[in-house]
């Protein structure tokens, strides 16, 4: 039973995964426990020939991705446009990178709220965004910046081009918007 419900989990956590710690509290078990049916799961999926998928663990966050194999299918998928429309996480992230560049991922979580690697993967694989070196601070973190792609993708020539935003970090209060004291 933990396995469906680990599963279920983890496809709707889609790219950003979830933590061991998080899933063990989500299920009421113990990490041990967790571990188990982690384990047990992987293999079931591995050796499954009717599963397209497989459960991977990055740094203690679990995934369900797509099994290797079928890499080359999924590139044609994605050549043929029919993946091409990106969801609102990742179109959060390209605009803060669009807006922001260069930013790290960590300025872009601090911005967002939440946690934004699974869009920054989205956005490499499609070419819109490129690591462009490192931050000079402690850990020395990548650096983003929009690709050639992400002008082609929106049609448009340079960022100049983008739509101007209006910037609210000074604004105290609602009042202060609605033009009240």
């Amino acid at each position: 039973m933990y396995q469906a419900k680990i599963m279920a989990l983890l496809f709707v956590a889609g790219d950003q995964g979830i933590k061991e710690k998080d899933l063990a509290e989500l299920l009421e078990i113990d990490s041990a426990a967790l571990r188990q049916n982690i384990e047990e799961l992987k293999i079931k999926l591995l050796t499954d020939v009717d599963s397209g998928i497989q459960l991977v663990d990055y740094n203690s966050v679990y995934k369900l991705v797509t099994k290797n194999e079928f890499n080359e299918l999924l590139t044609k998928y994605f050549k043929a446009g029919l993946g091409s429309k990106l969801s609102q996480a990742a179109l959060e992230v390209l605009s803060i990178i669009a807006y922001r560049q260069p930013i790290t991922r960590i300025e872009i979580d601090e911005i967002r709220g939440v946690q934004s690697s699974g869009s920054l993967n989205t956005l490499l694989m499609r070419k819109l965004i490129k690591e462009n070196g490192k931050k000079n601070v402690p850990g020395h973190p990548n650096i983003y910046v929009v690709t050639d792609e992400f002008f082609d993708y929106f049609g448009i020539k340079s960022l100049t081009d983008l739509p101007k935003i209006e910037k609210f970090e000074n604004v105290s209060s609602i009042g202060d918007i609605n033009g009240e004291s």
